[in-house]
């Protein structure tokens, strides 16, 4: 076996900026999927009834395209708002051969609840910074987003 001069190879690969925010995210993403299940969504179904609230009535082709996922997924989360009571699809009025979706009162009321449960696991994602810390952190991701996307925050 040969081995590497200098750092370890697993040493190396934790240095490395894209493996850290990697692992950051994950926790953060488990953290948030753990405190919306207290109202029974899963972060993909989250996802789509928040671009429906945003967006809605919005026609499921918009959905699919607006968050990048895939039609028949998308089809699927969609059931289980529904069967759940947080949206309804309706044929569209501007084009009746398609479905308009849009977020029923529950859902509104589910989207303000897991927006709250969403704060509560941040803030304990960045508990060990100071309120100071967190803002700069937010700021310098928010660049390196925008500088890889174009996308500003609102």
């Amino acid at each position: 076996m040969t081995r590497t001069e200098g750092p370890g190879a697993l040493a190396h690969l934790r240095s490395l900026p894209s493996w850290l925010v990697g692992r950051v995210a994950a926790h953060g993403r488990s953290l948030v999927a753990e405190a919306i299940a207290q109202e029974g969504l899963r972060p993909p179904q989250h996802a789509v009834l928040a671009a429906v609230a945003e967006h809605g009535p919005v026609a499921q082709a918009d959905l699919v395209r607006r968050l990048g996922l895939d039609a028949k997924d998308v089809v699927l989360l969609l059931n289980d708002l529904e069967d759940a009571g947080l949206a309804v699809r309706r044929p569209d009025p501007r084009d009746r051969r398609k479905n308009a979706v849009t977020v029923t009162q529950s859902g509104t009321q589910t989207l303000h609840r897991c927006a709250e449960l969403a704060e509560r696991a941040n803030a304990e994602l960045l508990s060990p910074l100071s309120a100071a810390e967190g803002r700069q952190l937010m700021d310098l991701l928010d660049r390196v987003h925008e500088a890889r996307t174009g996308d500003r925050k609102p």
